[in-house]
């Protein structure tokens, strides 16, 4: 396929600020560029749907240049509902760091990265106003729903301005670089336009734009987002295993669109694996396939097999092997007790939570319902020391199939 109908198959393009956008993306390489402002130390998979198509772009021949907004950081975009916390000059600096050195990395070197702080510190307010400001109406930047979905509960001029930062980002950008293409997400529509607008007026250049859709969940909620904490794209932050189980608890009736938008599968690859998942949902081919592209792409193979291995672990209960590193991000979040003593089965599972008293105890040792760091245990003498432990440190207890409790020895 072509670039444009790629794009198009995998459903990525929702609004378009040129006529000739096929034309552009199946035509003679061009510089493009997707911006982010550094709000965290790392990025979330709400930003992976936006680095892959710039991925994507970029194996199709196109120069990608990442923005990390330093400038626009400081003050920060309008949110729905209030504005946004500001955050201190040096903490943008070691977040850009933290993500120039992550989207390196996704890219393989194959990207540029800038920082609007660069050309953004010598502008001073009246050169700001005159060569910026003059081109680009109040009642044009009021239309934006950027800014209009917060007239009503009040927006602040730093706020209000912010579409003009943006919008001088790509006119620099293609002063600079020639950069004639910005993609963002369909959030950023309002901003983006501001730039063509703004280049079209000071320059008398046509340039272009698209944004792709918001990727949600079954629920309609941004996809990163589970009870308002982030799905990070550092494994340090959310684990190879935690991210793998993200995308395998995929829903079928989004797995066919995530595969199209978060994989390098080719349609009649997705086509296949879709065909033969609906054959056998109950093996979630489509899901195992997802993950698997996914944690491949961020973190490489190596940790691709360590999730693999912690979840077929996990299923069929057999921990055995498992290191202290794979014992905290299988059983990361859940509840840890300590264990101060070497102690007896039944007053460890009484004092660890397991069970609420001796005599349930007994009964779940006797009826080999309990396993201890993947070992069944029926012997009622038994007694946990520190060498039976997972490097010394950790107890995984299993009560039935599914109920896991994780211990620390002291």
């Amino acid at each position: 396929m072509t670039c444009f109908e790629d794009l198009m198959y995998r459903g990525l393009i929702k609004d378009v600020a040129s006529e000739n956008i096929e034309e552009v993306l199946n035509g003679e390489p061009i510089s493009f560029y997707w911006g982010t402002d550094p709000t965290a130390d790392s990025l979330t998979v709400g930003h992976y749907s936006s680095l892959i198509t710039a991925k994507r772009l970029a194996k199709y021949g196109h120069h990608p240049i990442l923005l990390v907004g330093g400038a626009t950081g400081l003050i920060g975009d309008p949110r729905p509902t209030a504005e946004r916390e500001i955050i201190s000059k040096e903490t943008l600096d070691g977040y850009f760091e933290c993500i120039k050195k992550q989207v390196t990395d996704i890219f393989d070197g194959n990207v540029e990265l800038v920082n609007n702080y660069d050309w953004f510190k010598d502008i001073s307010w009246i050169d700001f106003l005159r060569d910026v400001g003059k081109y680009i109406n109040v009642n044009y930047m009021l239309n934006k729903d950027i800014i209009s979905r917060r007239l009503e509960s009040g927006i602040t001029f730093a706020e209000f301005a912010y579409t003009l930062m943006q919008g001088y980002d790509y006119l620099y950008l293609n002063e600079t670089k020639d950069v004639t293409l910005q993609c963002a997400g369909s959030d950023q529509w309002g901003n983006i336009t501001t730039g063509v607008e703004l280049i079209n007026k000071k320059l008398g250049k046509q340039v272009n734009a698209f944004t792709m859709p918001l990727i949600v969940d079954s629920a309609g909620k941004k996809i990163g987002k589970s009870e308002g904490n982030a799905i990070w794209l550092d494994k340090n932050k959310t684990s190879s295993y935690e991210l793998y189980q993200y995308f395998i608890n995929t829903t079928d009736d989004k797995v066919y669109e995530y595969l199209k938008v978060f994989t390098f599968l080719t349609k009649d690859e997705i086509e296949d694996i879709m065909k033969r998942h609906n054959e056998k949902p109950e093996e979630r081919l489509a899901q195992k396939t997802l993950a698997k592209e996914i944690v491949v792409d961020l973190h490489g193979e190596e940790e691709y097999n360590k999730a693999l291995k912690i979840t077929e672990s996990l299923f069929s209960g057999d921990i055995k092997n498992f290191t202290a590193k794979e014992v905290e991000m299988a059983f990361k979040g859940l509840d840890s007790f300590l264990v101060e003593e070497d102690l007896n089965v039944v007053d460890l599972l009484v004092n660890s939570g397991v069970c609420s008293s001796k005599r349930e105890a007994r009964e779940f040792v006797s009826n080999s319902s309990i396993t201890i760091n993947g070992d069944k245990v029926t012997d009622l003498e038994f007694v946990l020391t520190r060498d039976k432990c997972i490097d010394s440190k950790y107890v995984v207890i299993r009560r039935g199939k599914k109920k896991y409790y994780l211990g620390t020895y002291k």
